[in-house]
């Protein structure tokens, strides 16, 4: 009998090449026209939000709700946080599932306008309760977030995923290293810059006016970039002409699009799944870890700042806004570099739940440094040893950071189909924000009872903050090894 060798060489080569060579799919390049728009939308958010760290304990001092009571600080800044999110939290799952529908754009849109117009209203505040009624408008207005990861879900694929979500934490913290560095240096202008903004009546009353403008109008400029510039990247299920009320009366049937699917739609794969939907296994597990890692940092950057401005008698390290603003400056720099260059090399050598276990972990000794630095602070002062300590707990952060893009593209592979991204994006950021809410009221109301009581020698609430990260640590165990395919 004779063999063909064509024949011999498909049976017996073939499945060998297959095995150990098997073909290596090519990267899809970016799109950097519309990228680069939401990297610019990434400096804008983090930029309005954390403008305001630096001169925020001084701010609640200034206005007098604590009638001097220096342990009520913290209390109160951490309010002001907790509000944000907390208002974020009853909108944004509706904003997100609204860009199901409508598109991403005109909820950039509105997100931007919100951010620009609640700064300055901020800027404007005298009392504790216009500085809560800006805030809440801040959260209310803001479903940028979760919209602007469904975009660049759909900018991109299994291919070149990590490498985006490797730019994006570089531009969050861009504005996350400008913000505090605007709020620290710019705040009450006329005290610090007494030759140029000390003759300005208007500066003196408003002194926190100026570093909440520059933030405000960037958002604004962005607002116009993104009307001009950005392109839908989702098709939209209805007009946005039938949600205005004088519109609905012409209509024959107008389905809620909070609650309803739209009523254009040719099969599953192309329409928003019902609500109820979303409450797989896999978003629950992919949302749980987000929120996780979203509590431990919530928690850490709440209290780092006030940390910094305690005095080291009562724990902390008595530094001035613009010592802090520079610190929390040089920690968005260190996150960006770190993010570019070592993310998606780290993604490929350890896998998606190996980096993010092991970046979590990396909060345990970062929230050990806090005590370990008023100790060496109340022995020595803040002198060269304190600084070396600052500066591994900089570097501990950034490596924590890296569990949200993980977490990202988790989120991303759970959505149960296309049309449903922006749904899913945005329950896992009504999670969060809940977490955001609950986090910095919760670590604040703890710091301030470890220093008027001085349980556990005041370092009560570091003890709760590992609380926090055994678990989010039991929440990362239960993500796969690899990712889930729809």
């Amino acid at each position: 009998m004779s063999l063909d060798p064509t024949a011999q060489q498909l049976d017996e080569e073939t499945p060998l090449l297959q095995e150990n060579a098997p073909a290596k799919i090519p990267q899809t390049p970016l799109p950097w026209r519309q990228f680069s728009i939401l990297l610019v939308l990434q400096i804008a958010e983090p930029m309005t939000s954390q403008v305001i760290s630096p001169f925020a304990p001084q701010l609640i001092r200034d206005i007098g709700i604590t009638h001097g009571d220096e342990a009520l600080v913290s209390f109160y800044v951490g309010l002001l946080y907790s509000l944000f999110f907390a208002t974020e939290a009853l909108t944004i799952f509706h904003w997100s599932r609204l860009s199901d529908y409508i598109g991403r754009k005109p909820v950039l849109l509105t997100g931007l306008f919100g951010l620009s117009l609640s700064m300055f209203c901020f800027g404007l505040s005298k009392t504790f309760w216009s500085l809560v009624i800006s805030r809440c408008l801040n959260g209310a207005l803001n479903g940028n977030i979760g919209v602007m990861k469904s975009m660049t879900a759909e900018m991109t694929d299994s291919t070149n995923m990590a490498r985006a979500w490797a730019f994006l934490p570089l531009a969050w913290s861009s504005g996350s290293t400008l913000g505090p560095l605007i709020g620290g240096e710019l705040a009450r202008p006329a005290d610090r810059f007494p030759n140029i903004f000390g003759g300005s009546e208007f500066l003196k009353k408003y002194p926190y006016f100026l570093p909440c403008a520059v933030p405000a109008t960037v958002s604004a400029l962005t607002w116009i970039v993104v009307l001009v510039y950005l392109k839908e990247t989702t098709t939209p299920q209805i007009n946005i002409s039938q949600l205005l009320p004088w519109k609905k009366r012409k209509i024959v049937i107008a389905p809620s699009p909070a609650l309803e699917s739209p009523p254009v739609s040719s099969s599953n794969g192309d329409k928003p799944v019902p609500f109820r939907d979303l409450f797989v296994r896999p978003v629950l597990i992919a949302t749980g870890s987000y929120a996780g890692i979203a509590l431990v940092d919530i928690a850490f950057r709440t209290i780092q700042p006030v940390f910094y401005a305690t005095p080291i008698s009562l724990g902390g390290l008595g530094l001035d806004s613009p010592a802090i603003g520079t610190i929390l400056a040089a920690q968005g720099i260190v996150s960006g570099v770190i993010q570019l260059l070592a993310f998606a090399k780290l993604h490929d050598i350890m896998g998606a739940k190996k980096l993010w276990l092991f970046a979590v972990m990396c909060a345990l000794p970062m929230v050990a440094l806090f005590p370990a630095m008023n100790a060496l602070a109340r022995s020595s002062g803040v002198g060269q040893g304190v600084w070396c300590l600052v500066a591994l707990q900089v570097a501990l952060t950034n490596c924590t950071n890296c569990a949200y893009g993980v977490s990202f593209m988790y989120i991303t592979v759970a959505s149960p189909n296309r049309a449903s991204v922006g749904a899913t994006n945005g329950l896992g950021q009504v999670i969060v924000s809940v977490m955001r809410a609950v986090g910095p009221a919760a670590v604040n109301t703890a710091f301030s009872i470890s220093i008027e009581r001085q349980y556990l020698g005041g370092n009560l609430v570091y003890c709760v903050m590992v609380g926090t990260v055994c678990m989010a640590m039991g929440v990362g165990v239960l993500l796969p090894r690899t990712m889930w395919t729809n």
